[in-house]
């Protein structure tokens, strides 16, 4: 079994209970002021202006073809999980995976918030189903390939883009593959308009993932800092090895 015990872990600090407590209450103000800055963040987040969604998507659902509108359900609106999976692949993203292990939860709470969710590929529907069925998920899932909505919503660059230099993603970052994550939040208002108030990527969509906010709470936290890849240890969640918490490859 591996051992993941660094020289901080083991030679951490070990101090009375009434040093314990001090040192937490100093944390606790610094823990305060976050969730201050975290909650005006996102009253700056709510008044950012919205453009309006022109553009006629379509996206297939095992419902059949529909457009973005349809996809609110008959609610104000609609958060989409952009799920890499491209139309060549054999399986979805481990990556989006590892998120989408942490986001297949009861839909009720949002819907009873005036609110849908929905994930979306490029794949075809049958790719899909397919993974859905295997990863035994049960979120709804849809994929735009009859649109070219991952491409104008920054996740998805056409070979072109990647070639010239435009590929951009993040906003502000050169992207050099075909794929990449992100979340994005729409609102449907009562004339049927459709708009786009917000889009998050990259480390923008952590706040979904709830296995790395529970790590968080934790000593070792996501003991990723040794990895050249921060996420190198993540698997398709039935391809781990027996030992849980043991496999370090």
């Amino acid at each position: 079994m591996a051992n993941y015990d660094s020289g901080p872990i083991r030679d951490h600090p070990v101090v009375s209970h009434e040093e314990w407590l001090t040192a937490r209450r100093a944390l606790l103000e610094h823990e305060k002021e976050l969730n201050r800055r975290r909650d005006a963040l996102v009253r700056e987040r709510r008044a950012l202006p919205w453009e309006r969604v022109t553009k006629p998507y379509a996206f297939d659902t095992p419902r059949g073809r529909r457009t973005l509108g349809d996809l609110f359900e008959g609610r104000r609106q609609l958060l989409v999980y952009h799920f890499m999976f491209a139309p060549d692949w054999s399986e979805g993203c481990k990556h989006c995976s590892f998120w989408a292990d942490n986001f297949d939860v009861r839909p009720e709470h949002l819907n009873h918030r005036d609110t849908t969710f929905v994930v979306i590929s490029r794949a075809p529907l049958e790719k899909l189903e397919a993974f859905k069925k295997r990863m035994g998920w049960h979120f709804s899932w849809v994929s735009s390939a009859p649109s070219d909505f991952n491409v104008d919503f920054g996740v998805s660059f056409t070979p072109d883009q990647i070639r010239d230099g435009s590929a951009i993603y993040n906003y502000r970052d050169p992207e050099h593959g075909p794929e990449r994550e992100g979340a994005s939040a729409f609102y449907r208002d009562e004339n049927g308009v459709v708009y786009h108030t917000y889009s998050t990527y990259a480390r923008g969509i952590d706040l979904i993932n709830t296995t790395y906010n529970l790590l968080d709470l934790t000593a070792k936290g996501r003991d990723e800092a040794h990895l050249a890849d921060t996420q190198a240890w993540v698997r398709l969640h039935d391809r781990y090895s027996a030992h849980l918490g043991s496999d370090s490859k």
